[in-house]
């Protein structure tokens, strides 16, 4: 269900779309692509930044399917990503262990930031449980996440 929030100020309404809150702004300049539940762009400083889209789980032949597709975007690349996770959903334990075997592949560092304690709680949750062999961290800021990563472009 899609629902807003309107919150009336003195001089404006301010109205809030949970389905669409999101840190990031799409960059207009920027060649934009998607795959599955995920909206990337390339940054200027060679960072790879993503924003989740709220969907179902996804089953593992989904998720088998998506990771082909984006490493031959990338190309065989290895990349930085920032990653909003607001709208990240819970996935499978087979899923989970899939993506843990594959990120190391094509990732070099990632950081995420998110407006939801779910989105921060899954995101903990996945790094956390599965140890990687590149550094993640959570961060409160696009701005803080993308200077963290810039020592790992």
């Amino acid at each position: 269900m899609e629902y807003e929030l309107i919150f009336y100020t003195k001089n404006k309404n301010i109205i809030f779309n949970p389905t669409v809150n999101i840190y990031m702004e799409i960059p207009p300049d920027k060649k934009v692509m998607e795959i599955g539940a995920s909206i990337f762009w390339f940054g200027e400083e060679g960072i790879l930044y993503s924003i989740s889209k709220k969907t179902e789980p996804q089953s593992l032949e989904e998720a088998k399917k998506l990771v082909s597709e984006f490493k031959q975007v990338l190309g065989g690349r290895k990349v930085c990503m920032l990653v909003d996770v607001t709208n990240t959903s819970e996935s499978t334990r087979e899923v989970r262990d899939y993506a843990a075997q594959e990120f190391p592949t094509f990732i070099k560092a990632i950081a995420m930031i998110s407006r939801s304690a779910l989105g921060k709680m899954l995101a903990n949750l996945f790094f956390t449980v599965k140890s990687q062999p590149y550094p993640t961290k959570m961060f409160n800021s696009e701005t803080e996440a993308r200077e963290w990563l810039k020592q790992y472009v």
